[in-house]
C-alpha cells in the first residue's frame, strides 16, 4: 500500500500545520492573518474548483508564503474512479494550481485520506509526496468543540508533527479559534511554523 507522511524526523523546532477544503473567503483569509501575527508560514491543500472560485485568496496565501498543495479538483473519493478519473482529479487540480501560482504542487493529500496504489503511482509519476497528519483524533471536521480540539491537536505536537485543519466547507469558526489559541502557543514555546515542503527538506538534511 502506498504509504503516507505524517510527520518527519528533525532535530529542528518545526511544526508544519495544514488546512484543507479552502479556499474560502472568510476562513482561509482569517488563518492567514493569525499565521502572519507570528510570521508562520501553513500549507493549504486546496480544491481546485474552490480555487477558481476565490483566485483572490489564493493570491493572497502566495504573496505570503504559504504552500498550495493538491488536494484534487472537486475532492471525491478517488478509490471510487476509474483509472482515467482518478489521474484527471490530480493532474487537473495540479493545471490549475500552476496557471494561478506559477508553479506546481509538489505535495497531495487525498480527500478523506482514501487512496490505494493507483494514487500512490499517480503521485508518483507527477513528483508528488502524499502528506496525512498526525492529529486526526482531533477531527475538527466534526466540530467537537474548541477544546477538543485543541488537546488532541497539543497532544501529538513534536518536533516535525504535521498537523490537519480545515478552512473550507462549512461552518469552521471552532477550528479558527482552536487554531488561533494553538498558533500562540506554538510560538510561545519556540516552535517555528514551516510549510510541509520546508518540512521535508529539513528531514532530508538529516539524513545528508
Amino acid at each position: 500500500m502506498a504509504r503516507i507522511i505524517n510527520e518527519v524526523q528533525t532535530q529542528h523546532k518545526v511544526v508544519a500545520i495544514t488546512f484543507d477544503d479552502g479556499p474560502n473567503p472568510l476562513y482561509t483569509s482569517q488563518v492567514l492573518e493569525i499565521f502572519a501575527e507570528v510570521s508562520g508560514k501553513a500549507t493549504f491543500y486546496m480544491i481546485g474548483n474552490q480555487m477558481t472560485k476565490y483566485p483572490e485568496i489564493v493570491e493572497a496565501a502566495i504573496e505570503q508564503g504559504h504552500e498550495i498543495g493538491n488536494h484534487t479538483y472537486t475532492h471525491p473519493k478517488l478509490t471510487d474512479l476509474n483509472s482515467s478519473d482518478h489521474v484527471n482529479e490530480i493532474k487537473l487540480s495540479d493545471k490549475i494550481t500552476k496557471e494561478m501560482t506559477g508553479q506546481s504542487p509538489t505535495t497531495f493529500r487525498p480527500p478523506y485520506f482514501d487512496y490505494n496504489n493507483e494514487t500512490h503511482s499517480i503521485c508518483e509519476n507527477l513528483g508528488y509526496r502524499m502528506i496525512g497528519a498526525c492529529n486526526l483524533d482531533a477531527m475538527d471536521w466534526e466540530q467537537p468543540g474548541v477544546e477538543h480540539i485543541l488537546s488532541k491537536s497539543r497532544e501529538q505536537i513534536k518536533k516535525g508533527s504535521i498537523l490537519i485543519f480545515h478552512d473550507g466547507f462549512g461552518d469552521r469558526s471552532q477550528t479558527i479559534e482552536a487554531v488561533r489559541l494553538l498558533v500562540k502557543e506554538l510560538h510561545s514555546q519556540g516552535y517555528k511554523l514551516v510549510t510541509v515542503s520546508e518540512l521535508l527538506r529539513l528531514a532530508e538534511e538529516r539524513m545528508n
